[in-house]
């Protein structure tokens, strides 16, 4: 069974950032492709005080790998032991059974592992004649595999001068709001940029395949011309929408300032700890009703609905 690689500075991250967006262990495992006893053994081993901050965790796993990078060193500490480890190589015993009887022959154990650090050395790779494959076992290194966790992304920069100076109706940002820790479920928001029209659809959990199920629902009256996501891996599937979508930076949401105030004017009515997965559809239709029938003053004092369905930006009949 091949080992599994170990979690980069990267992928801790990016469990923080999976965590505070309400994932299980599981659903974070699926998304970056890694085994759940993995993360589980991460967020148990590597917290600090109860919370898991990546700095320290990946400062905490660097210095535990660092000391087992050692302990070979136990043989030479330890001159019973090394005297052991060559009596049972020269009778042509192998690292694994030799670790086996260690402790019971003489009272301390060695590991394999460390036995084949040991003979890996320039202390005991003279011994490694006295294996069968008369050399010492290389560790392999794999080459390098990457991992993409939003496929074709291309970033904020590229985003066509009408959007980014609003200049043209059609272009959108998404993001989602989250339940609290002790609630499930989600919200899609999406929200037109230049006219600032919103629409909210339910979410049962963040799976990439359901959010853009929701998305492109709630685009299929829309005349879209481009959608702004952040690096959540709910976007995963953003091609599936059939329009140009964009990405911000990497942890520079602000990017999105329109969805990002939006956002703020919905946990007016969805407070921060609100279990999501007990708000229907009907009810967030009403609060998306209730901002886009408000005067804005960014608008002239006019409101998101006016402006949208002035400016065209319904193929039909606007649904509040």
């Amino acid at each position: 069974m091949k080992k599994a690689k170990k979690l980069s500075k990267a992928e801790r991250s990016e469990i923080r950032i999976l965590r505070d967006r309400g994932y299980s262990v599981r659903e974070i495992a699926r998304a970056m492709g890694r085994s759940p006893n993995t993360i589980s053994a991460e967020l148990r081993r590597n917290q600090v005080n109860g919370t898991y901050v990546p700095r320290k965790a990946h400062h905490k796993a660097t210095v535990r790998a660092s000391h087992r990078r050692y302990r070979w060193q136990k043989i030479e500490q330890y001159p019973r032991i090394r005297a052991y480890v060559v009596e049972k190589l020269e009778a042509h015993w192998n690292p694994r059974e030799i670790g086996g009887r260690s402790e019971h022959e003489t009272g301390l154990y060695v590991s394999k592992t460390a036995i084949y650090d040991w003979l890996r050395s320039n202390r005991g790779q003279s011994y490694c004649t006295h294996l069968y494959s008369r050399r010492y076992r290389v560790k392999k290194r794999m080459p390098a595999v990457p991992r993409v966790m939003i496929p074709n992304r291309v970033g904020i920069a590229e985003r066509p001068a009408s959007a980014m100076n609003r200049n043209r109706y059609g272009h959108f940002e998404a993001d989602t709001v989250v339940s609290g820790k002790r609630g499930s479920g989600a919200v899609s928001v999406l929200v037109e940029r230049k006219s600032r029209y919103i629409s909210l659809g339910k979410l049962a959990s963040l799976k990439p395949d359901e959010h853009v199920s929701v998305l492109g629902g709630m685009l299929q009256d829309k005349k879209a011309l481009s959608v702004t996501f952040d690096n959540g891996v709910e976007n995963r599937y953003h091609e599936r929408l059939g329009v140009p979508t964009f990405f911000c930076d990497p942890y520079s949401s602000w990017q999105k300032g329109t969805v990002e105030n939006v956002n703020k004017m919905i946990r007016r009515y969805l407070p921060k700890g609100t279990n999501l997965s007990h708000v229907s559809q009907e009810t967030l239709n009403a609060i998306a009703s209730i901002i886009n029938n408000k005067p804005r003053a960014v608008l002239g004092f006019k409101s998101a609905y006016e402006v949208a369905k002035l400016n065209g930006v319904f193929k039909s009949k606007c649904p509040f």
